[in-house]
C-alpha cells in the first residue's frame, strides 16, 4: 500500500464513517482490509483501493467501513453506567413520567445488542415499578452485520461469560449447543436500526436517555461538537446522556453539564427546566412526528 493509497483510504474512513486514523495506523487497515480484499478476490490492499474507485463499488466500500469499524461490546460493559442507570435515571424518570408513563431510550452505537439487551435485563428487574409503562429502547448502529446479530441476539459462550451475572444468564437465555440465545421477551424490547452518526439522525424523534458510549473517541472534535449539540436537541430539559468512561463533553459544548460524583453521566444545561412537552416528536416543532413505533408495555410482559 503506497502512501497515497493510505491516505486515499483515511479520507473515505473519515467522511464515511469519521473514523479518524493517525499516521502510525497503516498496519491496522492492512490487517482489516487484507481479509476484505481476499473475500473480493482482490491480490492486495492496492487493488482494493482501485477496485473502491470504480463506479458500483457501493457494496465493498460498506463492507470496508463495517471492517474497519470497531465493534467491541459486552454485556453491563464497565458496570457503572447500568448502576447510574438503575439507581439515578430510572428513579428519575418513574417521577417526572409519572403521568404519561413512557420513556425512550437510545443506544447508539449499539453494535451486537449487549448494551441495549443489558438496560432491558434492568427495566425487566424494575417491572414491578413500572406496571403500566410504554417502554422503547432503539440500537443503532452504522453495520449491517452486527445488527442482524443485534437482532438473533445469538452469543457464544465466550461473550456471555463477559460481564454477564450468572443469575441473568439463567434467567433471560436459552442454551442451544455451544451458543446462547436471549428470551424473545427481551429481544421484544429492542429495535435495531442502521444509523451513521454523521448523518441527520432527528427523524428518531425525541428521547428520555441517551446511551453514546465508547463512539466519541474515534472522532475529531468537530466532529464530537457536532454530533453532542444534535443529540442535545433530542433531549428534553430532564434528559440524560451517557458517555464511555474515556470520554466527556468539557471543552467541546455548553449544552451539557456532568453530574457530581457520576462519572459518565450528563444532564442537559437545562436540567431543572420545566421538561418540554412534546417529548415524543421529532425534534423542531415544524417537522411532523415520526410513524408510531411499537413499545414495550412490561405490565404484559412474562
Amino acid at each position: 500500500m503506497t502512501p497515497f493509497e493510505y491516505d486515499y483510504l483515511r479520507g473515505f474512513l473519515k467522511q464515511r464513517s469519521g473514523l479518524v486514523l493517525s499516521n502510525e495506523k497503516q498496519y491496522l487497515i492492512e490487517s482489516r482490509l487484507l481479509p476484505v480484499a481476499r473475500k473480493a478476490s482482490l491480490p492486495s490492499i492496492s487493488a482494493l483501493v482501485a477496485k473502491m474507485k470504480e463506479p458500483g463499488a457501493g457494496v465493498l466500500c460498506d463492507a470496508v467501513v463495517e471492517a474497519m469499524t470497531t465493534n467491541e461490546s459486552f454485556f453491563f460493559r464497565d458496570k457503572v453506567p447500568f448502576e447510574h442507570f438503575t439507581n439515578t435515571m430510572l428513579p428519575a424518570m418513574l417521577d417526572a413520567r409519572a403521568r404519561d408513563r413512557r420513556l425512550r431510550i437510545w443506544c447508539a452505537a449499539a453494535s451486537t445488542g449487549q448494551e441495549p439487551y443489558s438496560l432491558a435485563m434492568c427495566l425487566k428487574e424494575a417491572e414491578a415499578r413500572l406496571a403500566g409503562w410504554r417502554i422503547e429502547i432503539i440500537g443503532t448502529d452504522l453495520s449491517n452485520e452486527v445488527l442482524e446479530k443485534a437482532r438473533a441476539g445469538v452469543y457464544s459462550q465466550f461473550e456471555v461469560q463477559r460481564g454477564l451475572p450468572i443469575n441473568h444468564l439463567l434467567k433471560h437465555f436459552v442454551q442451544n449447543g455451544d451458543t446462547w440465545q436471549i428470551s424473545s421477551t427481551l429481544r421484544g424490547m429492542v429495535q435495531y436500526r442502521k444509523l451513521n452518526l454523521l448523518e441527520n439522525f432527528s427523524s428518531l424523534g425525541q428521547f428520555d436517555i441517551v446511551f453514546c458510549r465508547n463512539v466519541l473517541i474515534y472522532f475529531d472534535n468537530q466532529t464530537k461538537i457536532d454530533i453532542l449539540g444534535r443529540i442535545a436537541k433530542m433531549l428534553p430539559a430532564d434528559g440524560f446522556l451517557v458517555l464511555g468512561a474515556a470520554e466527556t463533553v468539557v471543552g467541546l459544548t455548553d449544552a451539557f453539564k456532568p453530574m457530581t460524583d457520576k462519572r459518565g453521566l450528563y444532564q442537559t444545561a437545562a436540567a431543572g427546566a420545566a421538561p418540554s412537552t412534546q417529548r415524543y416528536g421529532t425534534t423542531g416543532a415544524a417537522t411532523p412526528a415520526p410513524a408510531p413505533t411499537p413499545y414495550t408495555r412490561l405490565a404484559t410482559v412474562r
